[in-house]
């Protein structure tokens, strides 16, 4: 009884007997909070290092002609179309021979075009998905209407995480 009463009575030997479990349980399992730990602190430095390398976008004439030529493709098809609608109505019998010319185009062409013009606008699309910030599109649900007095706070907590 004497032995046992020293151990439990004594907390510098619990605590000591207890970090020596934990270091002997580590080596065979990690410590899963500080797994997290580690890896929130990998991605924070990820992601400052993309910011800082993308910080200053450039508003030099030229990356400003890029911008405003990328900003072609999709107005031009869709003018284009009505282009053509507009032009098989005033000049059938034309717009009926270069649709015949169409025609000879071999598939292996048209799968390039639709490759090219997929990857466009699929690279487009991939762009504005990566780029987007956290909560875009996404509006915090308003308070009730009926009842004003009455907090949220889980609700409160949501809108800060948002901001």
């Amino acid at each position: 009884m004497g032995l046992m009463g020293r151990i439990i009575a004594g907390s510098d030997s619990m605590a000591g007997l207890g970090a020596v479990v934990k270091d002997v349980a580590e080596v065979f399992r990690p410590n899963a909070t500080r797994e997290l730990e580690l890896s929130a602190e990998v991605q924070g430095e990820a992601l400052q290092q993309y910011s800082e390398e993308f910080a200053n976008s450039g508003n030099g004439w030229f990356d400003r002609f890029v911008n405003g030529v990328n900003r072609l493709p999709r107005p031009m098809l869709a003018f284009g179309t009505l282009a053509l609608f507009t032009f098989a109505m005033v000049d059938p019998e034309s717009f009926g021979r270069r649709m015949s010319g169409l025609a000879l185009v071999p598939d292996p062409l048209w799968w390039l075009l639709a490759a090219i013009v997929g990857f466009y606008f699929g690279s487009r699309e991939a762009h504005y998905f990566r780029t987007r910030s956290p909560g875009h599109g996404v509006a915090a649900p308003a308070a009730p209407a009926g009842r004003p007095d009455e907090a949220n706070a889980a609700l409160e907590d949501w809108r800060d995480e948002r901001s």
